[in-house]
């Protein structure tokens, strides 16, 4: 059973049903930006360093037509709004912890909300490529030093005594604060990853398997 649960749950590919920053250079298509997405992937790169490129191969001309096209393509996982009402009925905390960038993640969020927080990267448009800011680092304790949204450090600073975390995530992004969860719950690379590592989890398709398995942890009834 989980006493004083606290949620930190991943935006891309998790509460969205795709990648939004995947989406965003397979629609535009920059030169150069698949092989370093494999190397994010494989941890060749520090996801800071490879977000950062990839962002870096598209003109900030582009700035209109990149936000119209996410927000258009953007799907919001089946069972996210019931999720987010269980949270608040069982008065769980629930952050959006997000490799992804303001641009979408706020105003996507925001039919949703309020949350106990949103953290994510953010895009500066004002050069004449697209630069993305990183303001929630890597803390002191961090093995990895270069996760751009640091998740585990996020986690640190907001996990009270005698709390217990429960990450949602999908991908390399929610690696490092999957190891060091009470609760894992994972669907896509972030399984693959798990299973590789020998990280136990409970794996998801929407948001109504995710509440059925925090209730069940909890020993409450619907």
């Amino acid at each position: 059973m989980l006493s004083k649960p606290v949620i930190f749950c991943d935006f891309d590919g998790t509460v969205t049903n795709n990648d939004n920053i995947i989406a965003i250079m397979k629609k535009f298509n920059p030169p150069g930006w698949e092989p370093i997405k494999d190397d994010i992937l494989s941890q060749r790169v520090s996801i800071k360093e490879g977000v950062a490129k990839m962002f870096s191969l598209l003109p900030s001309t582009k700035k209109d037509d990149i936000i119209r096209y996410v927000l258009e393509q953007a799907e919001i996982r089946d069972g996210f709004a019931e999720f987010v009402a269980y949270a608040k009925e069982q008065n769980i905390p629930l952050y959006i912890v997000s490799g992804g960038i303001d641009f979408f993640v706020l105003p996507l969020l925001e039919p949703f909300g309020p949350f106990a927080g949103i953290y994510c990267n953010e895009a500066d448009f004002s050069g004449e490529t697209i630069q993305i800011n990183f303001p929630h680092g890597c803390d002191g304790d961090c093995t990895s030093q270069g996760c751009g949204c640091c998740k585990p450090s996020i986690i640190r600073k907001l996990l009270e005594g005698g709390s217990k975390s429960i990450v949602i995530g999908d991908s390399i992004t929610d690696l490092e604060a999957a190891k060091r969860a009470d609760l894992v719950i994972a669907r896509d690379f972030l399984i693959e990853k798990c299973g590789e590592l020998g990280l136990p989890y409970e794996p998801f398709e929407n948001f109504r398997d995710v509440t059925s398995i925090i209730d069940a942890r909890l020993g409450v009834k619907l």
